[in-house]
């Protein structure tokens, strides 16, 4: 049997920009989508924790250490700039492998969307 688990989180990062005039999808800084396990064009699932907005869409490279999270096209509207969300991947696994796989979680700084690293 096929599962789909959590994949990648990347934890409570501030929206940056919102683009209303491109071509829908989610600019995430390279830096991020590195430290989460993302790719461009994978979909993403993201959770707005100010007004409750949950949307599916698909990840386009942003500048390396720009700190960028910018929602494109229709996803504009769900979203402020200074909105925290919350950004999740998802994965299909056999049942056993997903007892044990660990997703990667991110939790990015709270002001500039930077790597946290300890």
């Amino acid at each position: 049997m096929m599962i789909e688990v959590l994949k990648s989180k990347i934890h409570c990062a501030r929206v940056t920009e919102a683009n209303l005039n491109y071509m829908g999808s989610i600019t995430i800084d390279e830096d991020l989508m590195d430290a989460a396990n993302l790719i461009a064009g994978e979909k993403v699932q993201v959770v707005n924790n100010n007004n409750g907005e949950r949307f599916d869409t698909y990840i386009i490279k942003g500048e390396r250490g720009s700190g960028s999270i910018c929602l494109n096209g229709a996803a504009a509207r769900k979203v402020q700039v200074g909105d925290i969300v919350i950004i999740m991947s998802y994965a299909l696994m056999d049942f056993e492998e997903a007892k044990h796989f660990k997703p990667v979680v991110v939790f990015p700084d709270s002001e500039t969307n930077k790597v946290v690293t300890e």
